[in-house]
């Protein structure tokens, strides 16, 4: 079946100026939709979010323990290549969705400990205190979430930890300057 043309171009002269007005062949294929079917796909998004907040937290919580685990055979078998890729990638993970599940404090935790992992020159030299005090801050961060007060312990006790990685960071990389550039680099901190 041949489609007919529309219109065609239609122009209409005026004393110092012309007006040329283009058929428009989209007006053939739109469909009117009364007010009360409109899609609002913004509040359909907002109304999924509400439905899965709920489970936020435990996504949280099943991440922060992702983490302990890898420790935990960090702390059983030593770093092997396994080992620390598993605690890396356990890291990088509550980096990356923390802020979106409501806990950006233990996002900037797991920054810290990512970049120790990055950038300490030998792991098995990394200060294990240091390690567990970054996932125990994470646990922490996770499970405390819900009580009053907690988003400025739990932002200072972050910023804390950066520090002291950072302190350690710079002397273990003191003769590596190409590793000691990227730790001296300021990172963007998260909103609390």
């Amino acid at each position: 079946m041949a489609k007919s043309k529309s219109a065609t171009v239609q122009i209409s002269t005026f004393a110092d100026h012309h007006v040329i007005t283009q058929p428009n062949p989209l007006r053939n294929v739109l469909r009117r939709v009364a007010e009360r079917d409109l899609d609002d796909p913004i509040a359909r998004a907002e109304k999924a979010l509400a439905g899965l907040s709920g489970e936020f937290k435990n996504w949280m919580t099943i991440e922060a323990d992702r983490l302990s685990d890898a420790h935990a055979a960090i702390l059983r078998d030593g770093f092997t290549d396994v080992t620390r890729e598993e605690l890396f990638r356990a890291a990088h993970d509550i980096k990356g969705d923390a802020a979106t599940f409501g806990f950006p404090s233990a996002g900037a935790a797991a920054e810290s400990l990512c970049r120790i992992i990055e950038h300490a020159p030998d792991l098995d030299e990394v200060p294990s205190n240091l390690i567990a005090h970054h996932i125990n801050a994470i646990q922490a961060i996770v499970r405390e979430r819900t009580k009053l007060d907690t988003a400025a312990t739990a932002g200072e006790l972050s910023k804390q930890l950066r520090g002291i990685a950072d302190v350690f960071l710079t002397h273990a990389n003191r003769d590596r300057p190409e590793h000691l550039e990227a730790v001296l680099a300021p990172s963007i901190a998260p909103a609390e």
